[in-house]
């Protein structure tokens, strides 16, 4: 990756978590038609004492940027909330990276907004069967009723509650306009779209939802 390195000290531990994240790039590259520009799993190191996905970022005295991403442990039976991490870890890195190719700063909002989007169509493209159904179901237990770890009048809790807030109304339009009607290969083409606007756009096209 031009002008990037990434960040030493990852071990060779983490061979689930690398699995699983080197699938989801692969998934999003597969929605997103992207180009590999890096792999993921090259990248990953744990998350210590508990703590959660973070995509990384430093500034090398050379002018390179170091990229590392954080990723919590996977137990025996993986939850919800790890799987998320780590999609929500890999969305971070394949948007970043594809905003470094092209040259196109990207603010963490939107990185965010996309992870928050993401989470949505991995999950949803790991189903046997997928239909509006499932859909709600999936939408309901991702977006509804989840807690936040920032105080509301925070800058990171309020950038969170828009991120989950927008991503959910974009995510129910979806639902109405594509998948109630199978309309997989438009909703494709939407969420590509979606992908490659920036910050200002996404917001609108997802509260315009």
């Amino acid at each position: 990756m031009t002008g990037e390195r990434k960040l030493a000290g990852n071990g060779v531990e983490l061979m689930r978590e690398r699995t699983l994240a080197s699938k989801v790039q692969e998934a999003l590259e597969r929605v997103y038609q992207l180009d590999r520009v890096a792999h993921v799993e090259e990248f990953v190191r744990s998350a210590e004492n508990g703590g959660r996905e973070a995509l990384v970022l430093r500034q090398a005295e050379d002018g390179a940027i170091e990229v590392g991403l954080q990723l919590p442990r996977l137990q025996v039976e993986a939850k919800l909330d790890a799987l998320c991490q780590i999609i929500e870890g890999v969305s971070h890195f394949v948007y970043f990276v594809e905003r470094a190719r092209l040259q196109r700063e990207a603010t963490q909002l939107e990185l965010e907004l996309q992870a928050e989007v993401d989470k949505w169509v991995v999950l949803a493209a790991s189903m046997h069967s997928f239909d509006k159904r499932r859909s709600v179901s999936l939408r309901t237990r991702l977006y509804e009723g989840v807690s936040f770890r920032d105080e509301a009048e925070s800058e990171a809790g309020e950038r969170y509650r828009v991120a989950n807030d927008v991503a959910h109304r974009f995510v129910r339009r979806l639902e109405r306009d594509y998948v109630e009607r199978a309309r997989y290969a438009d909703m494709h083409a939407e969420l590509r779209r979606f992908f490659r606007v920036g910050q200002e756009e996404k917001l609108r096209i997802g509260r315009a939802a």
